[in-house]
């Protein structure tokens, strides 16, 4: 008997976010279906399969607050945070409209890149 409840530890948010993936020197643009704070589920064009090494870098739109935007430096303030981390792929599912959606597990990652993605999905959670 299914409750519904997530099984899962830690929580997964589907939202569509940029990320750019690096393998042996290649380069994808793509974005993600879901995110957690160890893993991304997203969609390529190209077949990645399973236990493929790759580099992650994932941009978090800032939330927006009643001050964002503030002037710095550089000019304006910051529209997204930037996590980079190692990953491998776990899991590789043919689409039927093309291409290829692939479930990414994040293997290496600092514990700051890591608490980044808690903290953004953690504003979307009632």
């Amino acid at each position: 008997m299914k409750t519904g409840k997530e099984r899962r530890q830690h929580p997964r948010l589907d939202h569509k976010l940029p990320v750019n993936l690096a393998v042996n020197g290649f380069g994808f643009v793509t974005s993600t279906h879901n995110i957690s704070c160890v893993g991304a589920y997203c969609h390529l064009d190209k077949y990645m399969p399973p236990f493929t090494k790759i580099s992650v870098k994932l941009s978090l739109p800032n939330r927006p607050k009643d001050h964002a935007c503030l002037p710095t430096r550089q000019g304006l303030a910051s529209k997204s945070t930037i996590v980079e981390c190692k990953g491998v792929v776990v899991r590789s599912e043919d689409e039927v409209n093309g291409g290829f959606s692939i479930a990414i597990f994040f293997n290496e990652m600092r514990n700051d890149q890591r608490k980044k993605i808690a903290q953004y999905i953690s504003q979307f959670l009632p």
